[in-house]
């Protein structure tokens, strides 16, 4: 069974909720690529803290409400 990745993310959810924004518009708005944003909301990628924080901003949230740290 694969372990799930202690950073977890709320990217895909909030995209969703601030009218369906594409991923290559949030990479382009934060300056990252599509490619990244995918990898982030798949877990396969933790941002920067510089590009968390770019991310929170955009969704007019705090960077705990995008982002969470799991660990057992």
């Amino acid at each position: 069974m694969a372990k799930r990745p202690p950073i977890t993310n709320r990217v895909r959810e909030l995209r969703e909720l601030h009218g369906g924004i594409s991923q290559s518009a949030l990479g382009e708005a934060i300056g990252v690529t599509r490619q990244t944003i995918i990898a982030i909301e798949q877990g396969r990628y933790s941002p920067s803290l510089e590009s968390a924080f770019r991310i929170a901003r955009l969704f007019g949230v705090g960077v705990e409400d995008v982002f969470g740290w799991d660990v057992d």
